[in-house]
């Protein structure tokens, strides 16, 4: 029972989060909702285990998920206000997301180097940083989007397991995989809207 009162939240954060990417593997509407509540509970978690910048992450998800519920809802650049599609992440983006990516992480690892007591500054930084690209790219539903969480699940996953959270850490080892089968199950969902 002990063990059950010092890790409940980290348990439902995890099925939260199991939910949340089944239903982004099936490019569901309602991931935004269960990622809604998942991040709502993420900040409590994250900020008792000493994770600020992914504490600080999860009330620019909620914003996001808002935003990403609305641009997949009425997210299409035409008059008849269809549902958005699945689509690449246009080439001309990528250099500029990768120099915000940079500087972000970098100022992250600066704020938490020198104003907090984090003992993982890089990694919480450089996860957090790429997370800001990888939910713009998803509320745009850029297939690339998958790459982007691969990176971000796979770093997540050593770094929660180092900071005692492990059943989030077990869930974003699964994430890796369900990463892998989502961009394919993307890609042949944006292959049939095409033709």
């Amino acid at each position: 029972m002990e063990f059950l009162a010092n890790h409940w939240l980290d348990i439902v954060t995890t099925v939260l989060g199991l939910a949340y990417i089944l239903l982004e593997y099936k490019a569901s509407v309602w991931m935004w909702l269960v990622g809604f509540m998942m991040q709502a509970l993420g900040i409590v978690l994250y900020y008792q285990k000493g994770l600020y910048a992914d504490c600080g992450m999860e009330f620019y998800y909620l914003a996001m998920t808002v935003y990403g519920y609305w641009r997949w809802i009425h997210g299409s650049r035409t008059n008849d206000d269809s549902p958005l599609q699945i689509r690449h992440f246009p080439k001309k983006l990528i250099l500029p997301w990768i120099g915000i990516i940079a500087t972000v992480w970098l100022v992250i690892y600066l704020i938490l180097s020198n104003f907090t007591d984090s003992t993982v500054p890089v990694a919480d930084s450089f996860t957090t940083a790429l997370s800001i690209i990888g939910i713009w790219a998803l509320a745009h539903k850029y297939l690339e989007q998958w790459f982007i969480w691969i990176a971000v699940d796979v770093v997540t996953c050593a770094l929660y397991f180092y900071k005692g959270i492990p059943f989030k850490a077990s869930l974003y080892a699964l994430y890796v995989i369900i990463a892998v089968f989502g961009y394919r199950k993307w890609m042949k969902m944006m292959n049939a809207n095409l033709s």
